[in-house]
């Protein structure tokens, strides 16, 4: 029997569970039963929802009655809110001051990255060895890793080789380090702290390098102690992994210097910045904007394991794709403790319900900062029937734009986290090395608006509503009081944990290190 989709009454739903009988293509009925139902699906939170096993059907039923039930009442607090303002087409809530949505934190802190005169490298050029590194993992991945690679190179005084990219990643892109960054930016700004030479000098050859991996997490001691030697022996290194290779907590010297790599030398290059800029630009035109970090890629849901809403058929494509990827180590999985746990990204229905709850107007434009969702259009009809003003790089450019960057996933991903760094407000649904980077980037500029969602929260709030056991407006009250201080607001990074691994990471807040309070007068 095929899934089921829900939405509309338990009429419309019995009409389409004939109909799923009748066809052999489950998307057409997702389509007819989206106009069919147009109307209801603007006021439901229910939207369309697959539902993984045929003897859950008589539960969501009840489920999608109640949630219409619920979402009636919110309907009535709208239309009172529209007698008041007028037709303008804004579907907010009377107690919701919408200016407030867009606010910024307020922020007394700074920048604070300068270099002192006595930390300039010596001018005479001397050099330990060469340092060749390969930046592994997907676009931000490799951005901070490049960084931790500075900063290891000044610790070694060592001569930094521009760095390998990843192409046997699961995106495939076969990008070099000048396809997506400016080589002269990265190495004009980092003169004063380290030598960059774009190759290996031809006095040395393949035989000569001397090839390892650095222990993830390192202090700056492991590598004054234990890896310098080996470069002053061999006197070429090659690191064959980079990611996480140095601590979150290192002196203020050598985070200053990961900033200024980070956040002055890791330039764009010239016509990926300028096609960002432009979609930034038409973005601003039609005001505020929210850029949504939508981890609901197909790598995502089968790296984590998580299946909610998915059918039968999908959770075993992920399930397989997860056991077929050998370096992913985690392959039995529980989805709904993970989910319980706030393990899992957040669906497109639940940030849809995320935003309403929040009080953004149904016009918000939302910029969808992501791959192609898995499930592709039918699993964002939940979204778009809340907020039906979603937009893409693809919308936002023609062809002919986009044409140059369309095969290479990290280029793509370079535009999206340009239009994520500019957009009014942030919102990773998962955390990830890209949610890291911009969050790290907007805190960096002055604590720009970032809603970091507590997923855990939200979870119990949205299944105990569709359960019935609480009422729109207590969904409403929760979520917001949950929400309140999460943000973007100034915090100091959290720092001893005994696990690196479960410290706040210093490229998603860099304060301190990076950021200054305005009452300090010396950095």
């Amino acid at each position: 029997m095929p899934p089921v989709l829900l939405g509309g009454s338990k009429k419309s739903l019995s009409a389409m569970e004939q109909s799923s009988r009748r066809s052999k293509a489950v998307a057409s009925y997702c389509f007819g039963g989206l106009l069919s139902l147009f109307l209801v699906v603007q006021i439901i939170t229910g939207g369309f929802r697959l539902i993984e096993n045929p003897l859950k059907v008589a539960r969501a039923r009840k489920s999608t009655a109640r949630i219409i039930s619920g979402e009636l009442d919110h309907l009535r607090c709208i239309e009172g809110s529209l007698r008041q303002l007028g037709d303008t087409g804004i579907l907010v809530d009377r107690d919701c001051n919408v200016e407030s949505l867009w606010s910024q934190p307020n922020s007394r802190f700074y920048q604070c990255v300068d270099r002192t005169n006595y930390q300039k490298r010596s001018s005479s050029g001397e050099t330990n060895g060469y340092l060749m590194t390969f930046a592994n993992g997907g676009l931000n991945q490799m951005r901070t890793a490049i960084c931790d690679m500075v900063a290891v190179a000044r610790v070694m005084n060592a001569t930094l080789v521009i760095p390998d990219l990843d192409h046997t990643s699961y995106w495939d892109d076969p990008s070099n380090f000048e396809d997506i960054f400016d080589v002269n930016q990265f190495i004009k700004q980092l003169q004063h702290d380290i030598r960059i030479v774009k190759t290996l000098p031809n006095d040395f050859n393949s035989s000569d390098i001397f090839q390892l991996a650095p222990k993830s997490w390192s202090q700056v001691s492991y590598y004054q102690e234990e890896i310098l030697p080996l470069l002053l022996k061999h006197k070429v290194l090659r690191f064959s992994l980079t990611d996480s290779r140095l601590a979150n907590q290192i002196s203020d010297e050598f985070q200053r210097l990961r900033c200024r790599a980070n956040y002055k030398a890791l330039r764009f290059e010239p016509s990926l910045r300028s096609l960002g800029n432009r979609i930034v630009k038409r973005l601003q035109k039609g005001g505020s904007y929210i850029a949504l970090h939508l981890r609901y890629e197909k790598d995502m849901l089968a790296f984590s394991g998580c299946t909610a809403g998915l059918s039968y058929a999908e959770a075993s494509e992920l399930r397989r794709i997860r056991y077929n990827t050998s370096r992913w180590k985690e392959k039995e999985i529980n989805a709904e403790t993970r989910r319980a746990s706030g393990g899992c990204p957040l669906t497109p229905l639940e940030i849809g319900l995320l935003l309403r709850a929040l009080g953004y107007p149904q016009n918000t434009t939302v910029y969808i900062a992501a791959g192609e969702i898995y499930g592709g259009r039918q699993r964002m009809q939940s979204f778009t029937a809340l907020y039906p003003n979603v937009v893409t790089k693809e919308t936002l450019t023609s062809p002919e734009e986009l044409k140059p960057f369309r095969r290479f996933q990290n280029r793509l991903a370079a535009l999206d986290y340009m239009v994520a760094v500019e957009s009014d407000v942030f919102i990773p649904t998962f955390d990830g090395n890209m949610a890291r980077a911009v969050q790290g980037h907007r805190r960096f500029l002055g604590h720009r608006k970032t809603l970091i969602p507590d997923r855990t929260r939200l979870v119990r709030i949205f299944d105990e509503f569709e359960r019935r056991a609480i009422g729109w407006d207590s969904v409403k009250l929760q979520v917001q009081k949950t929400h309140r201080n999460r943000q973007g607001e100034p915090h100091f990074r959290k720092s001893g944990s005994s696990n690196a691994k479960l410290e706040e990471s210093f490229y998603a807040n860099p304060l301190p290190g990076c950021i200054c309070e305005n009452t300090t007068t010396i950095c």
